[in-house]
């Protein structure tokens, strides 16, 4: 009893450290790229109004995403006041929800002996909470991460009752969380939300050469509906007060087109998350590797000790590895890509590497920490060589933010009897390191990014209310940091001019000064221009914010 109770503080303390780490400092950075930005503004823009249903921004209709992140943040404005902060933290409780889910499917694993004392769980969850994908995502105004909460749970509840099927008599109730969560997945991101459950277990059920059991046959006739009336929340009445404008923007152009164009200019070859996903993984990769090597074992047995005696691993890792695949192979086809598409298969990939974390106890320094070990080595490296090279942050910012990795390096070969020793170790100071990063090394990378400073510096200037404008800009920062002085086109987009000569053109048919953002390398092409009043207010490295006046 006593043991028991030690391991559950133990369990309730390791989430309160994952909580902490995950709500702290996320208004230390301004928002950066394009996406977040305009996220945080949709919301603020549907908190001001009071509409839930309605997504605009800068007051034009935007039928990009559908409403559950915008809810969450409309419900953390209401709650914390309109910040960066609180624009981001429905990603962090999204990550730490997705962590949560992680270790549920991982306990309930545990109740097998083969797994019982190697603390599989409390492995899943760690490498889930260090995952570097899990980590930067949860940490962004990001609907990648939410959809990765509401899948992981969708096809928790799925793989829960699968093990209740096999001990006992199956539990319908895991059924009605299944189709709930397909329901909050499609609020979550759109259709994506049903493609992959669906996918997923097409593919378990072809792996496990079987059709679903009874129980979900017949739950066909009454999980749909249910999933539709959870999602009908915002999907009818958006519909109703928008009919064929909605349906053509959002499931048409943002849905349709996305995947088999590159009309949003995400193109990458086919073979980009191959690339993107081992990144997305460290510093677990070496172990992911070694997990999908076992995949012949998972799938098709043929020696006696192939053929898992445990019925709850013989679900398991099959399910885990059509998790992992088959959003992979169907967004690798896709003609847009970006990384945080690929974001909801990390929890898949969790699952397979706690098993080769649980199994570590067995063995001395494995390769696979060697290897670990390497990678952190050669990052420690690169994050000096790049602040000597660049100078885009102090060297002695990028000792402080190295040392912990050098020190991680060296951890496997200190303590070589405790390789789970090692991975602890190695996990914390993980940690540790994108603390520090964070604090020393993100904000000088983000003052490239963002137009934050830049507008403050205009603010203090005197042009708090001055219309903007821009001119070659791929920055999207100002559509917050500036809302209400952004001027927009007919097709909602930021108006943007190709030279100088139409800003000061602008300029003289307005009668009015206006802000514009220039690339460093053309502020001369406003300046240079006699008749013009021009004021350079400052820059970030890579844009400037020019006051122009056309005498």
């Amino acid at each position: 009893m006593y043991s028991s109770s030690l391991a559950k503080r133990g369990i309730v303390l390791l989430f309160l450290i994952i909580a902490v780490f995950y709500f702290y400092g996320l208004g230390h950075l301004p928002f950066l790229g394009p996406d977040e930005p305009r996220y945080a503004q949709v919301a603020r823009e549907m908190f001001l109004r009071g509409d839930l249903i309605t997504p605009t921004l800068g007051g034009h209709t935007w039928f990009e995403k559908p409403a559950l992140l915008y809810w969450m943040m409309i419900l953390s404005f209401k709650l914390f006041g309109v910040s960066e902060w609180s624009a981001r933290l429905p990603a962090a409780i999204s990550g730490v929800l997705t962590i949560a889910a992680v270790f549920v499917v991982g306990r309930r694993v545990e109740t097998e002996k083969s797994l019982a004392s190697n603390g599989y769980a409390l492995w899943s969850a760690v490498a889930t909470a260090t995952m570097l994908g899990i980590v930067g995502f949860s940490r962004a105004a990001s609907f990648d991460i939410l959809l990765t909460m509401t899948i992981t749970w969708t096809l928790g509840f799925y793989l829960l009752y699968e093990f209740s099927a096999v001990d006992s008599k199956p539990r319908n109730w895991l059924l009605v969380g299944f189709y709930c969560f397909v329901g909050v997945s499609l609020l979550a991101k759109g259709l994506v939300g049903i493609v992959i459950p669906a996918g997923v277990l097409g593919l378990f059920h072809l792996f496990q050469r079987r059709l679903p059991r009874k129980n979900v046959l017949y739950s066909m006739l009454w999980g749909p509906p249910l999933a539709l009336l959870v999602a009908g929340l915002w999907y009818f009445p958006v519909t109703w007060r928008h009919g064929w404008v909605f349906i053509d923007q959002f499931f048409i152009q943002h849905h349709f087109a996305r995947y088999i164009s590159n009309k949003y200019h995400h193109s990458q070859p086919v073979y980009y998350y191959l690339i993107v996903v081992p990144l997305l993984v460290l510093p677990w990769t070496t172990f992911l590797a070694a997990g999908l090597t076992q995949f012949k074992s998972w799938v098709w047995p043929r020696r006696a000790h192939d053929d898992q005696t445990d019925p709850t691993l013989k679900l398991l890792l099959p399910f885990a590895l059509s998790w992992f695949l088959f959003p992979l192979v169907f967004f690798s086809f896709s003609g847009s890509k970006l990384p945080g598409y690929i974001l909801p298969i990390l929890p898949a990939a969790a699952l397979i590497v706690g098993k080769q974390l649980s199994e570590l106890r067995q063995d001395f320094v494995s390769w696979q920490l060697r290897v670990t070990a390497a990678i952190y080595l050669v990052i420690a490296i690169g994050v000096i060589a790049y602040s000597w090279r660049t100078g885009d942050f102090p060297i002695k910012f990028a000792f402080l933010t190295a040392a912990p990795l050098f020190v991680a390096a060296s951890v496997p070969f200190v303590s070589t009897r405790r390789p789970d020793v090692s991975v602890a170790l190695m996990a914390a100071l993980t940690v540790v390191t994108l603390i520090a990063a964070a604090h020393w090394v993100a904000p000088r990378l983000a003052e490239l990014e963002s137009s934050r400073r830049l507008l403050q510096l205009a603010d203090e200037r005197g042009y708090s209310q001055t219309a903007i404008y821009g001119m070659q800009r791929s920055d999207r920062t100002p559509e917050f940091y500036a809302a209400g002085r952004i001027v927009y086109g007919a097709d909602g987009e930021p108006v943007m001019y190709e030279s100088g000569g139409q800003i000061i053109e602008e300029s003289r048919k307005r009668q009015e000064v206006l802000l514009t953002f220039v690339p460093v390398g053309q502020v001369e092409q406003l300046t240079r221009f006699a008749p013009t009043e021009t004021e350079v207010i400052g820059n970030n490295g890579r844009y400037a914010i020019v006051a122009v006046r056309a005498r």
